[in-house]
This record gives C-alpha cells, structure tokens and sequence, in this order.
C-alpha cells in the first residue's frame, strides 16, 4: 500500500496505453478495464468513445489544416511551419489522452489490490477513494450497483482527471499554438460518440473551459445510461479488430499479471 506500488501501476498503465499516436490500442485497454469493474466504471466505456472519435477527429483536422495551410505555399517554409506547429498541438492532445488512460487504469487497479489505503486518499481525495472501494466491492461481492453510483464514481473521476491533467495540458497547448483560425475551430468541436442518437452532440462554445468539458462529459454519461449500458459497449464494436489486434491483447495481457487476478460480478442495468 505504498507510493511504490501505485507508480509500479502506473508504469504498466503508461505501457499498455502506449505512445501517444497508439488511440485505438487505448480504446481496447478502455474496454478491459470496463469489463475488469464488472461494467460499473462507466468512465473507462465512455472514454473508449471518446477516444475513438478523437482518433477520427485528429485525421479529420490534419485534413483541415492541409486546406487552410494552402494560402501560404508561395512564401517559402511558411506551409510547413503552419503544418508542423499545428502536429505539435495535435500530438499534445494525443498526449492528454494517453496520461488519462494510463493514470485511470493506475488508479482502478491500485484500489483493486490495495484498497483506500492513507496514500491513494492523498493522491485522489477521500470521496473518490470511497467510490472507488465501493466499486470494487459491489465487483467482488456481485451486489447491485445502480445508475446513481455509477454516476457519482464517473464525476468523480472526470472531475479528478480534468483538475490534474486536462486543464494543464489544454492550457498549455492553446497557449503555444499561434494560428488563430484553426485554434479558433479546435475550441468549438462539435462530438458525436458512436451510440449517439440522430440529433446528439456535444457542443461547445469554448473546449478550453473545464466547466464545459464536465458538463458534456456528463451529459454524454447520461445518454449512455438512457440508452442501456450493453447497447453503448456494443456501439464500440472491435476496435483495430483481426489477428494482429488479438496478438496484441494477449501481448499486453502477459505484461500485468497480478492487476487482472480475480473475477468480477457483471452488473445488472
């Protein structure tokens, strides 16, 4: 129960998530440790969408800066230092995704062993760490564990993530980012995860806000639990599927022996 266990988590979290181009391999990790909870981290299933559109998002946006780079192909390198600061900022977004994957699995899995020791509370806060033990002993015991808790545990968890890593990695990266057109369209993206209904978005007036982030966050939590936990995990299909992927599972599999020990109960919608 010591700081050398949870970065030994963290260590194979920031392993298995991969470098920060490697989104579909996050979005599978996502769903083991959905399925790892029992399906009551509702976090890791949402996330997984979210990383999935982001990966086609980032393709998207590459493809628009192409375009909106073109006024400067007769000044000599300007095209390329637009293109190459704009992959800087891309690939700290790539980034952002990458430590928020790897910290939350630290995170489940340290609680999963180790329980709400002294330390994981100074790490995360004592209301986190409670839902976070409440979880895991819903998963251990097969008990109920309705909507309102796994609501509570995805704000905790959204709100412990975005104070400690998306609001100073988001800060930083419009900061640095000089081309006030396509910083102008990367605050007002407009999201639609794969279990989405026809006129579903997530729409915002500046993504850089952390209110903003929360509240779309927990909306799209909110339309997961309308719909039905089952129909959104379906929704993400096999990301990156075939031969290769399952080599890769097995692979990764290997590498964290004592984070996957036991079984869980699956919850009940």
């Amino acid at each position: 129960m010591t700081a050398a266990a949870y970065e030994n988590f963290r260590s194979e979290g920031y392993a298995l998530a991969g470098q920060a181009h490697d989104l579909q391999r996050r979005v599978r990790l996502y769903q083991r440790v959905y399925r790892d909870s029992g399906k009551r981290l509702t976090f890791a299933l949402i996330a997984a969408h979210g990383t999935l559109w982001a990966s086609g998002y980032f393709k998207l946006g590459t493809l628009g800066a192409r375009i909106a780079s073109l006024p400067w192909l007769c000044i000599p390198g300007m095209r390329a230092q637009k293109l190459a600061a704009f992959t800087g900022f891309l690939d700290q977004f790539r980034s952002i995704n990458r430590q928020v994957c790897a910290e939350s699995y630290a995170i489940f899995y340290y609680t999963r062993q180790h329980g709400g020791s002294a330390f994981i509370r100074s790490v995360i806060g004592d209301r986190f760490t409670d839902l976070m033990v409440e979880c895991h002993a819903s998963c251990e015991a097969g008990t109920e564990y309705p909507r309102h808790k796994r609501e509570a545990l995805f704000h905790a968890l959204i709100d412990w993530e975005q104070e400690h890593i998306v609001v100073p990695g988001v800060e930083k990266a419009f900061a640095g980012f000089d081309w006030p057109l396509i910083a102008w369209v990367a605050r007002r993206p407009v999201i639609r995860f794969a279990y989405f209904g026809k006129h579903d978005r997530l729409r915002f007036n500046d993504f850089a806000r952390k209110d903003e982030r929360l509240a779309a966050g927990m909306h799209a939590c909110r339309l997961a639990e309308d719909l039905g936990l089952q129909a959104v995990e379906d929704a993400l299909g096999r990301p990156d599927a075939g031969a290769n992927a399952d080599v890769r599972d097995r692979e990764e599999r290997s590498m964290v022996p004592n984070a996957r020990a036991g079984s869980c109960a699956m919850v009940s919608e």
